[in-house]
């Protein structure tokens, strides 16, 4: 069945000239980052939730931009649902950042994650396909889509590996934009994004279930922090400048795939240390080591090779992970307003 329509506020472009950018999964860290990005470049923006009604859209309104961003009902598994949007938003750029996005859920519904992004993403395609207008597409891959990657750093040729059913699905649906940009020309590339966080990430993420309990531990509210592996490596960078690359790729005059990271890589404890550090406190003496929480067939590194974003799209991450625990346990502590007296 398909999802009914829901208008709030039509943005509708001012003039000729103006660009409309309609952002799948406008509810997520990255579409609230992306959608204000859009706006101060003088895009119309519309979003996309599968039910707007229900959704309260907190990232938007956290930016201060929930009032100034169309939204639309739409399932992107629906694929009569998605036609119907594109028609009624009549986009320019499409940024596909929807679909099932935690690794670990992935591996209890598996069905519902391979349908989210797989046929949400060939939905899209078809659709711009039989639109028959010159639409770009932007398409959310990740890191998880490479595996173990071993000593060599991953760029946009290296071998697919994925050990998850998340990294199996973002695969899939990044062979299914190369297909549809060779066989119809379809503007369309794929962004392989490393870790990337900010204030906007719900704690069900690791790195905003430190951050948060380090704050209620030096507020006094909690006693200890449990983590499973920390000797588990990413590349962790800042949300808000990613979402610029996205945009960025989609102005080439032929779309390209693109590694999107700090291409520097630290340990989960680094980042625990970092966290406790801007806070003032001594993480030993407040995170418990749960062996139960390991995952065993986590990617055990993440590191990446950024060169050809640096070439091509001038785009190089300035904040590294201090910058960003520094930045997350500063947007938190004045969210909660806590008072913490931090170390000298």
């Amino acid at each position: 069945m398909a999802v009914p329509l829901l208008r709030s506020r039509p943005m509708k472009p001012t003039s000729a000239s103006q660009k409309t950018a309609l952002i799948c999964g406008i509810g997520g860290q990255d579409g609230a980052y992306l959608a204000a990005h859009l706006l101060d470049l003088g895009y119309a923006v519309f979003g996309t939730s599968r039910d707007a009604r229900a959704n309260q859209f907190e990232g938007l309104s956290r930016l201060g931009i929930r009032e100034r961003v169309g939204v639309e009902s739409m399932s992107l598994v629906d694929f009569r649902s998605t036609m119907q949007v594109l028609s009624c938003t009549q986009p320019d750029e499409i940024y596909n950042l929807a679909g099932q996005t935690s690794v670990v859920i992935s591996f209890e519904q598996p069905v519902e994650t391979f349908e989210s992004i797989i046929v949400g993403t060939v939905n899209l395609l078809e659709s711009i396909r039989m639109l028959g207008k010159p639409i770009r597409l932007y398409n959310a891959g990740s890191a998880e889509m490479f595996g173990t990657i071993g000593e060599e750093p991953a760029n946009e040729r290296s071998v697919l590996r994925p050990r998850s059913p998340y990294g199996i699905a973002k695969a899939t649906s990044f062979w299914q934009i190369a297909q549809y940009r060779d066989t119809y020309g379809i503007a369309a590339a794929t962004g392989i994004l490393f870790n990337h966080e900010s204030p906007l990430r719900p704690e069900r993420f690791v790195t905003q279930k430190i951050v948060a309990a380090a704050c209620r531990i030096a507020a006094g509210e909690q006693q200890v922090l449990t983590l499973g592996d920390l000797s588990v490596r990413r590349d962790w960078g800042w949300a808000p400048e990613y979402v610029v690359a996205m945009h960025k790729m989609l102005q080439l005059h032929s779309p390209e795939d693109f590694v999107i990271a700090t291409g520097l890589t630290s340990s989960l404890e680094d980042f625990v240390a970092e966290v406790f550090r801007a806070i003032g406190l001594d993480w030993r003496k407040h995170v418990i080591h749960d062996p139960t929480l390991v995952r065993t067939n986590d990617n055990s590194c993440g590191r990446a090779d950024t060169s050809r974003a640096t070439e091509r799209l001038d785009w190089t991450a300035r904040y590294t992970m201090p910058d960003v625990t520094r930045m997350m346990v500063e947007a938190r502590l004045a969210q909660a307003n806590i008072p913490v007296r931090r170390a000298a």
